[in-house]
């Protein structure tokens, strides 16, 4: 068990390393805090999502974004999911983007020593013909009731007020297990306006045969000038 541990930190602690060195000057222009996505699909799952990031800056103070989507499986392999994208514009609630969402399941869990898939992401925004895509690589890896999972992705943006651009970003998330209702974890994530690292706790309730919510809670703390001293997120699914 304390090698494993032992093992578990090394590897942790380099691709923290590397993703902070990786994305030191590139990745989104907006705060890259978001959730940290594993690389399974559920044949036949549906799902009702709900998240909420709360964030201040010196410019525009506090500022919160929600995402309100639907989801559902079309295969074994494939899960989509549409988004509506809203904010707190001068303290009212506006749709500012929606966003198409498709993840890909490439191997079977436990197939492998590490389980792998990709996420795909359309965004446009609301009032302007600005466009962002993205694709990551997730992967997840089990060390008995330890779970490492980590997204690395690339987004490129292109629109009639911004300039075309190619960005990185990576986030990180170290679980544990504990129990079905509590999983405590830390997540790093990385981006060009974005180095931050905090505490979450996530779990979930089952309400009979494949009907459960899902949520996760947690407080991310900004190592670099540019990232927000403290952001809150929150999640809620509920699959069904």
């Amino acid at each position: 068990m304390q090698k494993a541990t032992s093992a578990l930190y090394r590897i942790v602690s380099g691709l923290i390393l590397g993703s902070s060195l990786f994305m030191s000057d590139a990745a989104a222009d907006g705060l890259a805090i978001d959730k940290v996505y594993h690389p399974y699909v559920q044949p036949l799952e549906r799902e009702i999502e709900f998240r909420w990031l709360r964030f201040n800056t010196k410019d525009s103070g506090k500022n919160d974004i929600y995402r309100l989507g639907y989801g559902q499986s079309l295969s074994a392999d494939w899960f989509a999911e549409i988004y509506i994208i809203g904010g707190n514009e001068q303290d009212e609630l506006s749709a500012d983007a929606y966003e198409l969402e498709a993840k890909w399941q490439l191997t079977e869990q436990g197939e492998f020593s590490a389980d792998w898939g990709l996420l795909f992401e359309l965004e446009r925004e609301a009032d302007r013909p600005n466009w962002e895509f993205s694709t990551s690589l997730l992967v997840a890896k089990e060390w008995g009731r330890t779970v490492g999972t980590a997204n690395l992705g690339l987004a490129f943006e292109s629109g009639s007020d911004i300039e075309d651009e190619l960005e990185s970003f990576a986030a990180l998330q170290l679980r544990y297990r504990y129990s079905r209702a509590l999983e405590p974890a830390l997540e790093l994530y990385s981006g060009q306006n974005t180095l931050g690292a905090g505490p979450v706790l996530m779990g979930e309730q089952r309400f009979g045969i494949r009907k459960k919510l899902h949520w996760e809670f947690g407080t991310i703390f900004g190592i670099s000038d540019e990232t927000p001293d403290t952001t809150l997120r929150a999640l809620a699914e509920f699959e069904f």
